[in-house]
């Protein structure tokens, strides 16, 4: 049996799958925690990444690395980080991005520049941050990676000789590298970083290798956590992807290259070589988790409780911008809980609306890509808090689709090392690997949904104007 490797690397820890190369079937696994902040030492990932793989690893013939997206690491000359790296969900540099968008004229010149509009998120806005705020740390920036170029450096040895490498689809995040001409700009990297141009990674095909471990393993180029979860689901024409992490994202695949001028849809590439317009929350799971951790109670007790309630809470509604929002763009807002009156002061009520709240949020976003033409046949919904059969429920009858939730695994692992299996066998598509099996969860005929969300969007409009 030939064995492949795929590592995600996300926010919260490391995560490495072992396959066999042919079947995709799982033979091993191995995990680590990351540090909590939304700044933090990239050494930290490396150090995560060698304690799960350690015996893990051990004898694959290939391994690919998935990284959350945005983050901004920046090496001196000798190969050393200037500073923490700055995570993806860090909004201190939302002022920075507003002024990008208007310095190079406007949304509608970036989306044509590189598919997406500047938000906090993204990698040029942290270095224009960089350069105002800590220029001696932009001084000596000497290379910028990703977090998945970093570790994909690190297990070619990191050594200053070897240059970094990337791929399209988490190129495709920065804000300087074009999807539609494949093609970094120049111009916008030093726009942002204030005349600077330091080194960028190559960016490479879809399965073209990155190089080798010391021991002689080849490294697939790797890829962004939402591509690497497209790549590990198989996703086909018209499945919609939502994601439930601490963040929620809701991505599709596509043949053409997007540019929304209105900044909400990011117009990314994928691990295929095709294209995948998303839309990124940064709230989903983590609003259960507060919401838990308010009433004192787990996740199943939490679900056991909204049960008592029923759909729409009674007109308890939260709007769920818990760390800000990124869609809709609102950096600075909190969360929002509206229609209290004694009925609804009740623990079944609010962990109603914290559902509902979280599922409202992602049907927004949902809406974005139905704006810009997608029409989703169904809704795979994935992460951590999908293992709830009331969020999906709830999902099927608030986005007004059928849900399919998939056997839980680690979807961006997964799809990396489907990217490994994929650049050793040297073929054209990727291996087939056989889709985990799904609950199916069909809309309810009640129609509830509609309601839920016309008293959602009041809410919304009355707190934050349309959004």
């Amino acid at each position: 049996m030939m064995l492949v490797a795929g590592i995600d690397s996300s926010t919260q820890s490391c995560k490495i799958v072992v396959c066999d190369a042919v079947s995709g079937k799982i033979v091993r696994q191995g995990r680590a925690a990351h540090p909590d902040g939304t700044e933090v030492p990239a050494e930290a990932w490396w150090s995560a990444l060698r304690e799960a793989g350690a015996g893990v690893l051990d004898g694959v013939a290939a391994v690919a690395v998935a990284g959350q997206q945005h983050g901004l690491v920046a090496l001196d000359a000798a190969g050393a980080p200037v500073r923490d790296a700055l995570l993806w969900n860090d909004t201190r540099s939302a002022a920075a991005a507003a002024d990008l968008v208007a310095e190079f004229g406007g949304p509608g010149a970036w989306a044509d520049a590189v598919g997406s509009v500047p938000l906090a998120a993204h990698t040029v806005a942290k270095l224009r941050w960089l350069a105002d705020h800590e220029p001696e740390h932009a001084d000596r920036a000497a290379r910028v990676l990703l977090p998945h170029d970093y570790l994909t450096w690190r297990l070619r040895g990191g050594t200053t000789d070897l240059a970094p490498t990337t791929d399209r689809g988490d190129a495709s995040g920065t804000g300087y590298w074009s999807p539609a001409t494949g093609a970094y700009r120049a111009d916008l990297l030093a726009l942002a970083f204030r005349g600077r141009t330091p080194e960028l990674p190559r960016v490479l095909g879809p399965a073209e290798a990155a190089g080798y471990t010391p021991d002689s393993v080849p490294i697939a180029p790797g890829t962004g956590d939402n591509a690497a979860a497209a790549l590990g689901l198989g996703i086909a024409a018209g499945d919609v992807v939502v994601s439930l992490g601490t963040s929620g994202t809701v991505f599709t695949r596509s043949p053409r290259a997007g540019a929304d001028a209105t900044g909400a849809i990011n117009g990314f590439a994928d691990a295929t070589g095709e294209f995948l317009p998303l839309v990124c929350t940064l709230n989903a799971a983590r609003v259960l988790d507060a919401t838990a951790a308010l009433l004192g109670v787990g996740h199943g007790e939490l679900e056991a409780l909204a049960r008592q309630s029923v759909p729409g809470a009674r007109g308890l509604t939260m709007l769920p911008y818990l760390a800000g929002e990124r869609t809709p763009n609102l950096p600075d807002a909190t969360g929002t809980l509206h229609g209290l009156t004694p009925d609804t002061m009740a623990p079944a009520h609010l962990a109603r609306a914290a559902v509902e709240g979280m599922v409202c949020n992602l049907a927004d976003a949902l809406d974005r890509l139905r704006a810009a033409g997608s029409a989703p046949r169904r809704v795979l919904l994935i992460g951590g808090a999908a293992a709830s059969r009331l969020v999906a429920e709830s999902a099927a009858q608030i986005f007004e689709v059928d849900v399919a939730v998939p056997e839980p695994q680690e979807y961006v692992a997964l799809g990396a090392a489907r990217q490994a299996a994929w650049m050793l066998a040297g073929s054209p598509e990727p291996p087939h690997w056989e889709p985990a099996a799904a609950v199916e969860i069909p809309v309810p005929a009640d129609g509830a949904g509609h309601a839920i969300r016309a008293r959602y969007a009041e809410v919304r409009e009355l707190m934050h104007g349309a959004g």
